[in-house]
């Protein structure tokens, strides 16, 4: 089913968004995602940039058997990945619990013309 489409033509007025770039709540929500996200980002650049170089100049090290055919090069390959979707999994949480529910208020605010 779909929903019947509204014939409002809208004379709403659109948000001054430069006045809310320079509010404290949107202040305050940047820095919150800036506080999560940036740390994160850089200290997983960082961990890649790692694994790369030694791949690239510790092949003996990287060569070591852990278990069985396994060596350290699988391992800290494998943990690339988990470190993907931990990560992911994290910001998700961070998101729904600090960044939604100040959105939602910046939002509602401005949709009441406030």
């Amino acid at each position: 089913m779909s929903a019947v489409p509204t014939t409002d033509t809208g004379t709403h007025e659109p948000p001054d968004y430069r006045q809310v770039q320079s509010s404290a709540e949107f202040a305050e929500l940047r820095r919150a995602h800036r506080s999560f996200a940036f740390p994160l980002t850089l200290g997983f650049l960082l961990w890649y940039l790692v694994y790369v170089l030694l791949s690239s100049y510790a092949g003996g090290f990287m060569a070591t058997p852990v278990l069985g055919h396994l060596n350290v090069a699988f391992v800290l390959g494998i943990a690339q990945f988990a470190t993907t979707f931990l990560i992911a999994w994290w910001y998700s949480r961070h998101a729904a619990a600090a960044l939604d529910p100040r959105a939602e208020a910046l939002k509602s605010r401005l949709e009441a013309g406030a």
